[in-house]
């Protein structure tokens, strides 16, 4: 396989909704504590996530002075700021709008704490972009001109990273993306026993019919749910 195994890891409502006030509740918080417990027992070489995502957990919106940069010469193609990282964050950022501080995450989360940023970018993104990705020491992918080419990026992923098995713990829009592209493994859902409301978005926007098989199911407390699949 020239890209890394992937398992998209999700908290999920009872109805297969991903997002909504539901993941705030007593039972979300209970439910997303297991998630990130398993997360951590993964022991993956990284994670995924969209633009969104990641500003909501990590950046918070916040956003460099990139006049800064203004006419910095950067070479092309993808920079590896640290090929041996513990784990990876890969961050689908298609046009280069996240503000990291530094090249990696600092998370009160373990699982998350320590990973090494990999922005995945198109060639849209401006050169003053990428030359603040290096001053701070995070690492960038380019992969395709305009729009996401999902394929290439997860084959660099592997060949300059060494990321075997990743984490994909996106957005519906990035989930949806990745199971178009054949790119979903298995999945690992974390369900709360929650109904959520009807514009809360689904765990893969875009799907498909797409056959899987139950290859566990465990209770975890009285009443979350684990459910694991493989692709068939």
């Amino acid at each position: 396989m020239d890209r890394p195994y992937i398992i998209c890891h999700m908290v999920t409502s009872i109805d297969g909704k991903v997002t909504g006030d539901f993941l705030y509740s007593e039972t979300g918080c209970r439910a997303a504590e297991q998630y990130y417990a398993i997360h951590r027992d993964f022991h993956a070489d990284g994670f995924a996530c969209g633009r969104v995502t990641m500003e909501g957990s990590f950046t918070g919106g916040w956003m460099p002075a990139l006049s800064d940069y203004k006419g910095a010469v950067v070479p092309n193609g993808d920079f590896v700021a640290d090929e041996n990282a513990r784990f990876y964050a890969l961050s689908f950022d298609r046009k280069g709008r996240l503000g990291w501080k530094k090249g990696y995450i600092e998370d009160e989360d373990p699982g998350y704490d320590g990973a090494h940023v990999v922005e995945v970018l198109t060639e849209n993104a401006s050169r003053e972009y990428l030359a603040y990705l290096r001053d701070i020491g995070a690492s960038y992918i380019i992969a395709g001109r305009d729009e996401l080419d999902l394929p290439l990026a997860l084959a660099k992923a592997k060949e300059l990273f060494g990321i075997e098995k990743l984490l994909l713990e996106g957005g519906s829009v990035l989930n949806g993306a990745f199971l178009r592209a054949g790119a979903v493994d298995e999945l690992s859902v974390v369900v709360a026993p929650t109904l959520a409301d009807a514009a809360d978005k689904p765990l893969f926007d875009g799907g498909f019919q797409t056959e899987f098989v139950l290859t566990a199911s465990t209770v975890l407390e009285k009443d979350i749910l684990h459910l694991t699949y493989k692709k068939i």
